[in-house]
């Protein structure tokens, strides 16, 4: 993992973008990672590259001027630039993200993301995040989130090492009020089990009694209720995970027709032209 607070240029660093900003900058990046025959890409391109169905939140209907505005504003940060091409006949457009920020490989997937679709679940994150750049366990994606919070670029709503917490970028306006509150994580802190045995009820893997921890009756019944509230808790973190896969595997198959859509729509015109 590389050195997240290393500066990356001498410009003043950018803390902030606005939605358009961020919107056009994720579609420049993710498309020179997963169609980079398109890259750079044409206005026209990354226009539809901003309104797309899939793997975008929330919908948006930019036009060619809302993106325009986008991309000239990002070009006077230093992230953006005209690229002229050979025949010289439509001007394309780049990112210079990687000169900007100090992001390594899986940072930049996971901030790309981020800026397309803002707060989502860690275990979210990291299929989509995988798509630009493989990200093999929720480890690995934890210690470059972790980088990513210290260096200000990442909020979270809790520990990032606790199951069911969400992340997003950290690049809001302050009149978006977009900051994460945070959340109550104190349940999931492990609880131990409470098992009958014939000599009495016991903690599990223990072997001590229950009356060691309380004489009540009372207290008895809550650490059993609350030993079937972990058992309940850990059904739904199984089930939350079954869906985010899921939902994962979705992503990649929109993504991956979307990607078609866009190289028959490109040999459309390429055809279309040469008539």
């Amino acid at each position: 993992m590389s050195d997240i607070n290393a500066a990356a240029d001498q410009l003043p660093p950018i803390k902030v973008l606005s939605k358009s900003q961020r919107r056009v900058l994720g579609v420049l990046i993710e498309k020179g990672i997963t169609t980079p025959e398109y890259y750079p890409l044409t206005l026209k391109a990354l226009t539809t590259g901003c309104n797309q169905k899939n793997n975008r939140a929330p919908l948006t209907e930019s036009s060619e001027d809302d993106v325009t505005r986008a991309v000239d504003q990002l070009r006077e940060l230093g992230l953006a630039a005209v690229v002229h091409t050979e025949s010289g006949r439509t001007e394309r457009y780049r990112h210079y993200a990687r000169k900007r920020f100090p992001f390594n490989e899986a940072q930049l997937a996971i901030m790309t993301e981020l800026w397309l679709r803002g707060r989502q679940s860690v275990g979210d994150l990291r299929t989509r995040a995988s798509r630009m750049h493989d990200i093999p366990t929720l480890e690995q994606l934890r210690d470059e989130l972790k980088a990513l919070q210290a260096a200000g670029y990442v909020q979270a709503n809790g520990p990032l090492d606790v199951r069911g917490v969400e992340v997003d970028h950290n690049f809001y306006k302050p009149d978006e009020g977009k900051t994460l509150a945070a959340g109550n994580w104190s349940h999931t802190s492990e609880v131990a089990e409470v098992v009958s045995t014939e000599s009495g009820l016991y903690r599990k893997n223990t072997s001590i009694p229950l009356e060691r921890f309380s004489n009540s009756p009372e207290a008895s019944s809550a650490l059993i209720s609350e030993s079937r509230a972990a058992m309940l808790e850990r059904m739904l973190v199984a089930m939350q995970t079954a869906n985010s896969e899921l939902s994962g595997r979705l992503t990649v198959t929109e993504q991956a027709l979307s990607q078609l859509t866009e190289r028959f729509e490109a040999l459309r015109r390429e055809l279309g032209a040469s008539v």
